[in-house]
């Protein structure tokens, strides 16, 4: 992903409210499962960390990543932005 496309996806992403939040119990299966079936539906996604998680936000966004097969739009503070092209893509990145 090149820098513009992550750009432009931090733009369309600074409207989006956070629609999952991490807690003390970190990644569960379960929560690795919903942000797939978010990603499936919305491609992109905002992710908040709550304080009472002691992991680091930046591992959680790699780790995230990797099990949904998605890519890291930005970490930015304790929000986390993913994106992942849906089977009919609403979203057109530039090139």
């Amino acid at each position: 992903m090149t820098n513009k496309q992550r750009a432009y996806l931090s733009s369309l992403a600074a409207d989006l409210s956070p629609i999952l939040q991490i807690g003390k119990a970190s990644l569960t299966p379960e929560y690795t499962g919903a942000v797939d079936e978010a990603l499936e539906a919305r491609e992109l996604i905002k992710i908040n960390v709550l304080k009472n998680c002691f992991d680091d936000p930046k591992e959680i966004a790699q780790v995230l990543s990797e099990r949904t097969r998605s890519e890291v739009v930005r970490v930015i503070g304790r929000k986390i932005i993913l994106y992942r092209p849906a089977k009919k893509p609403v979203i057109k990145l530039p090139q």
